[in-house]
């Protein structure tokens, strides 16, 4: 993304502009000129169950956090904040359909129609249990960019690439703060030995550690064109799901599945425990982070558990139309994936406002 100027700090640097996969692209744009040029919808991963314990419900927000929403439908229902669920933060720059669940209680009144500051309720459902995090199937977003420059004819061809070779799977800037604060509150948990309090703030510095970490492995993977293929000590993800495990030598087979797209290498989400890489996929991930020790260790202090995370995103459901200067896309993407990690492998983007919830 063109937001993130040149920096001698190189967690800038890992963070926020790892290396593209397929090189630069010939066109650039603008994205977020206005809220309606970007759209997301969360997909739930089930049917609500006509349970009596909750409500479901689908929210339409723009200029509003989902915290912010969460807080709103707490004070609405009367309930701790804490009693609210959602499956995933969105954008407060965007129009994004997000779903809540709120514990049902003794007053019967719909919400639906309830409206707060830049949100509104569109639908509600009975069900059993409270929404956790991560409970999606994905999101489908649709996204303008104005102001192409370039060779716009590339873009068709440009976007049947990225969807059968799929692009490195990063987390976005918007997992690490405006303008990346959020790697300043990494440091000074490093030089206080503290993290913040409240739950909350813990959260994203915690998140925003781990993030870094993974951007650093991957990063260096993609630099050595290996993101997309299977080193010896691999641990491999099933696409589709949160299943892993170790590929000590992969095969022929392997490596057909994974250019079909049922399997993937994995980087790390730094913590305790958890599967960890052998052989040459062991020595690359260790050396890449190198780089931002002593983080890994200390997240494993902070009690944090290690996860694997697919080094590879493959979005579904391309299109594209060109009118004038304005390009419309719209795709899919798996829960915790990115689509700004998607755009920024089509085209060069420059964005007049910061991203970010």
């Amino acid at each position: 993304m063109r937001r993130v100027a040149e920096s001698a700090d190189p967690w800038r640097r890992l963070a926020l502009e790892p290396p593209r996969a397929w090189g630069d692209t010939p066109v650039s744009g603008a994205l977020r000129v206005e809220p309606a040029d970007f759209r997301v919808d969360e997909k739930l991963g089930f049917q609500p169950d006509g349970g009596e314990a909750h409500r479901l419900l689908l929210v339409e927000k723009q200029g509003a956090n989902t915290l912010f929403v969460a807080r709103q439908l707490a004070a609405r229902s009367g309930k701790p904040p804490g009693d609210i669920g959602f499956a995933g933060q969105k954008d407060r720059r965007a129009i994004a359909r997000q779903w809540f669940s709120v514990p049902a209680g003794r007053e019967s009144a719909s919400f639906i129609g309830y409206t707060g500051e830049g949100f509104r309720v569109l639908e509600e459902h009975p069900h059993s249990r409270k929404l956790r995090r991560g409970a999606l199937a994905g999101n489908r977003f649709r996204i303008r960019v104005r102001g192409l420059q370039g060779d716009a004819a590339t873009i068709g061809a440009r976007i049947e690439h990225l969807q059968s070779a799929g692009v490195p799977n990063y987390y976005g800037m918007q997992r690490f703060g405006n303008e990346g604060s959020n790697l300043d509150r990494i440091r000074r948990w490093l030089e206080s030995g503290r993290l913040p309090r409240g739950r909350e703030p813990r959260a994203f510095v915690l998140s925003s550690a781990r993030s870094l970490g993974f951007n650093t492995v991957l990063g260096a993977r993609v630099a050595a064109a290996s993101w997309n293929r299977l080193l010896p000590g691999e641990v491999v993800n099933l696409a589709g799901s949160a299943s892993v495990f170790a590929a000590e030598h992969p095969d022929e087979g392997l490596q057909r599945r994974l250019r079909e797209g049922d399997i993937s290498p994995t980087g790390p989400l730094c913590g305790a425990g958890g599967l960890l890489p052998g052989g040459e996929a062991g020595r690359v991930e260790g050396e890449a982070l190198e780089a931002v020790a002593p983080l890994p260790a200390l997240l494993a202090v902070a009690g944090v558990r290690a996860e694997r995370r697919a080094l590879v995103l493959r979005p579904a459901g391309f299109s594209h139309r060109i009118e004038g200067d304005v390009l419309e896309v719209e795709f899919e993407l798996p829960r915790g994936a990115f689509a700004t990690t998607v755009l920024r492998e089509l085209l060069d983007v420059r964005v007049p406002e910061a991203s970010g919830d």
